[in-house]
């Protein structure tokens, strides 16, 4: 019986062995170039007002339709409109997006966008009246921020640095700014630093009833300018455009609002200081009010001033300070009453919504607790319930609850552990879940205001099937060691680890305040990549340290005017601490990481050059002096208060600690992290006689792709890992 059992044992050893090694392995053109491990989502989702129904782009062959469905059912009910048959003189339009109007007679179609940075994208615009079936160009120029009046009579748009006006029915425009000129005036649009920190690009709004339009008015003409050098001919061309470093002079903001049927204009009062900021406006739902958010460049103040279309006169309604700085989010709803609002801040700790009464300056928390709110999903004023999404449970975790305008009768509608991101249908009757967890591919559920599931938009099954076909590695959650905390982690193991063996350990962060990178979801930050490196027998570890998000105010903000030194710290005790389990090889340790996460990579190869082996910093800030100001001195202050701050925790200050493996990444044209970064490490690093390895992308931007460049771009370091870990 023993010898039968050892054969059993040792022909059941042998299939499984003989089923890894008929399992496929990941390549980096699998990533790059195949696309095999696409993962679905429900495009081009558009629910309408009735709440039941939504429209999407069917595509056959060439021709493009956009389709009325049935929510609950999915039933394909009217067509829209149909590439094929309604056409331009004689053109078949390709539609890269697409917008209803509110009362969803006219559809504004978006062609050919071309993006400028990173939010704006021109377009060519059409306008499709479903009733007459009529198709009209809105200009006979690619135009930014196309957007419909509320009564869909109209639509604004920016071009040339200014803004416009055209009337759909007798198809006259009027030009409502007319000093807009490239780096010195912009009406409409922001400028790039607004565009790229307060995370918006188009700066004007319709009021509520279509009478007004808020728009801002951006001088740049004092700010410095960054030129880039774009080799595409015999000459390079040379770029410029306004670049505030820190410490370096903003545009001159002006929020102005345009009366509609007057044609003129007024200057909203934002008071006597203009080195500040104006981060946000936002309608009320009275036509006449505006709300214009007012902080200090310091970024630890803020006003809420209402202010009056008519008249542009302004009274503060609402005051937050903050000892370090305070997130811009767009998190607030208006209420019907006229001085109410439900609102998120993290005054108590942590990211919290509160019901705040402007008249008599009481606010009260809906969602109390040591948790962070992540999205006031939005406000169902009839039932007078708020629905939002929180880490409640654990801050790798999302779930979406309700809650009344008391604070009561909290619900929790997805108690699935993972991440649900949620989309609401208009009423407020559907949302659509999406869900996904660690081990998990990302399902688009539709569920009722109740929590329960309606039917499935997509369960991305293709993917799992292809998954079924590849060698992965073990994925998990788990907690390390930092200096002074746990620290959430993830780690991918190789598909044959053996516990009794020691591998080569690959770290990746992002590391920047109030980010997160380790989450209960499909899929984590370059998976695919890091299964791939798995397959080689590396094991690939992430943990956010001080400094991340969704652990409340405390640990996110201790980082301020010193950034780089914790987040490096702790990056460097969990190597050290990873150095310690039985199965990691302590001496085939290294770390990588992009953007902010390029700057922790080299700060701890630098810092911690008795622990890192092997390090690749892509698109590295190296010094916070040659980075955007509101970026910047939000977390740091200006370098001239705090010149110590910047510079002892700068690798370019620290290039003479260099001992191990590194590999500097940039793009040529990257307009955000600019390539003078690695330029400036490069150039301490020759100083300092250091050898190291550099890679650098002509006339790519910061994200590095188009064409074939990702392709390589991974192969280079994934090349680079197998010879240097």
């Amino acid at each position: 019986m023993r010898y039968t059992l050892c054969l059993l044992l040792l022909a059941a050893s042998a299939l499984r062995t003989l089923a890894q090694d008929t399992k496929l392995n990941i390549t980096v053109e699998d990533l790059y170039k195949k696309n095999t491990f696409k993962v679905k989502n429900v495009p081009g989702f558009n629910a309408m007002n009735d709440g039941t129904h939504y429209t999407q782009i069917d595509t056959k062959d060439s021709t493009q339709s956009i389709v009325i469905y049935d929510l609950a059912s999915g039933q394909k009910g009217t067509e829209l409109f149909n590439s094929g048959l309604n056409r331009i003189d004689g053109k078949r339009l390709h539609i890269d997006d697409y917008v209803l109007s509110k009362d969803e007679k006219k559809i504004m179609l978006l062609t050919e966008g071309e993006n400028i940075y990173r939010r704006s994208v021109v377009h060519y615009v059409y306008i499709y009246d479903t009733r007459t079936g009529s198709l009209q160009q809105l200009d006979k120029d690619k135009v930014l921020h196309a957007t419909f009046s509320p009564d869909g009579t109209k639509v604004a748009f920016v071009k040339g640095n200014n803004l416009y006006s055209r009337e759909l029915g007798s198809g006259s425009t009027t030009q409502i700014t007319k000093d807009g000129e490239w780096n010195h005036v912009i009406n409409g649009n922001c400028d790039w630093v607004y565009e790229e920190e307060f995370s918006f690009t188009r700066a004007y709004d319709w009021s509520k009833s279509g009478n007004y339009l808020a728009y801002y008015r951006f001088d740049e003409s004092k700010v410095p300018e960054y030129t880039i050098a774009r080799y595409n001919g015999l000459y390079p061309e040379q770029y410029s455009y306004k670049y505030p470093k820190a410490g370096e002079p903003n545009s001159t903001v002006q929020i102005k609002i345009y009366d509609l049927a007057g044609k003129t204009s007024v200057n909203a009062d934002l008071g006597q200081e203009t080195d500040q900021y104006i981060p946000r406006i936002k309608w009320t739902q009275d036509d006449d009010k505006l709300c214009i958010y007012r902080m200090n460049r310091h970024q630890n103040k803020l006003e809420l001033l209402m202010t009056g279309a008519a008249t542009g006169r302004s009274q503060v309604i609402y005051t937050e300070e903050n000892k370090y700085f305070i997130d811009i989010n767009d998190q607030v709803t208006f209420l019907p009453d006229g001085h109410s609002m439900i609102w998120r801040n993290e005054q108590d700790g942590y990211n919290h919504l509160y019901h705040y009464d402007w008249t008599t300056h009481k606010s009260h928390c809906l969602t109390p607790g040591n948790y962070d709110v992540d999205a006031l999903t939005g406000v169902d004023v009839p039932n007078k319930l708020i629905y939002y999404t929180a880490a409640k449970t654990a801050p790798t975790q999302r779930n979406l609850y309700s809650v009344d305008f008391s604070g009561k009768k909290e619900r929790c509608l997805t108690p699935a552990p993972g991440m649900h991101a949620i989309t609401p249908c208009d009423g407020f009757k559907y949302f659509v879940d999406n869900y996904s967890a660690l081990n998990s591919v990302p399902v688009h559920n539709l569920i009722d205001k109740n929590g329960a599931a309606i039917r499935t938009l997509e369960d991305n099954s293709e993917l799992k099937k292809t998954m079924a076909k590849y060698n992965l590695g073990q994925i998990r959650l788990l907690k390390l060691k930092g200096v002074d905390d746990s620290l959430n982690a993830w780690m991918i193991t190789p598909p044959d680890f053996d516990p009794a063996k020691k591998y080569p350990v690959l770290m990746f962060q992002y590391s920047g305040p109030g980010s997160q990178q380790v989450a209960d979801q499909f899929p984590v930050g370059y998976f695919w990549w890091h299964q791939l490196l798995a397959e080689h027998g590396y094991i690939i570890v992430c943990a956010d340290g001080t400094g991340t998000g969704f652990r409340g105010e405390a640990f996110k903000k201790k980082t301020y005017l010193q950034l780089g030194k914790y987040e490096s710290d702790d990056q460097i005790a969990v190597a050290r601490n990873l150095g310690d389990l039985p199965y990691v090889d302590k001496n085939r340790i290294g770390i990588w990481g992009w953007s902010y996460g390029g700057f922790m990579s080299a700060t701890c190869i630098l810092k911690g050059h008795d622990v890192f082996k092997t390090a690749i910093a892509v698109a590295p800030v190296t010094n916070w002096r040659y980075y955007d100001n509101i970026y910047t001195e939000r977390y740091m202050r200006t370098p001239q208060e705090n010149p110590k701050g910047y510079d002892e925790n700068a690798p370019e200050k620290m290039a003479g600690m260099l001992q191990g493996k590194f590999l500097v990444i940039h793009g040529t044209g990257d307009d955000n992290v600019h390539f003078q970064n690695s330029v400036m490490l490069t150039t301490a690093l020759i100083n300092a006689d250091k050898d190291f390895d550099s890679e650098y992308y002509p006339d790519k931007t910061h994200g590095i792709s188009g064409g074939n460049t990702r392709n390589q771009l991974f192969r280079r370091m994934t090349e680079f890992i197998l010879e240097n870990l």
